[in-house]
């Protein structure tokens, strides 16, 4: 019980540190990871599924070679894609996102720093070091969320170009 005391205390500590700006970046990463974890498990289970029943779907037709069964082919694929890659956009913009706050709780801290500098000047160096804590913290954590963000991003583009690419591959046209 202890360990979860001494754990929620540091939190809280990293988080007066950071100032306000951090708390809106955690609550970004917060998002940004719970989409990321909702299409990972989305194409390890929905998307098998959705796949198969497009498949499926395409085998039951009694022919394959016309125009109709063309279009009919091309509205499974866009089906299954947009399932894929629903939430990739608002992910991305999450990334992106991630630094801007960041260089936000950069300017908020050196705003600090200046205001201490100019009530105090530079004689007061703990006061100083506050801000410079509050402007470093929040840039860290934003570009801590961004790389990581981004590397999943990737994973997650890519295998949804990857998956719809053998759905259109598995969907032949012969009969």
């Amino acid at each position: 019980m202890q360990f979860l005391i001494d754990a929620f205390e540091a939190i809280r500590d990293f988080l007066e540190l950071g100032g306000p700006v951090l708390r809106v970046i955690g609550i970004n990463i917060l998002f940004l990871w719970i989409l990321i974890l909702e299409r990972l498990m989305f194409y390890r289970t929905g998307l098998n599924t959705l796949t198969r029943q497009a498949i499926e779907q395409w085998e039951n037709r009694p022919e394959r070679k016309s125009w109709h069964a063309h279009q009919i082919r091309d509205g499974i694929i866009s089906r299954v894609r947009i399932a894929a890659n629903q939430s990739l956009p608002l992910i991305q913009t999450l990334v992106a996102l991630c630094p801007l706050l960041g260089l936000m709780g950069t300017v908020t801290g050196m705003i600090q720093v200046f205001e201490v500098m100019a009530v105090q000047g530079t004689s007061n160096a703990r006061a100083m070091a506050a801000g410079v804590s509050r402007a470093t913290v929040p840039t860290m954590a934003g570009m801590v969320g961004a790389l990581s963000g981004v590397f999943f991003v990737t994973i997650l583009t890519r295998t949804a170009k990857r998956r719809t690419g053998l759905l259109e591959d598995e969907l032949t046209m012969d009969h």
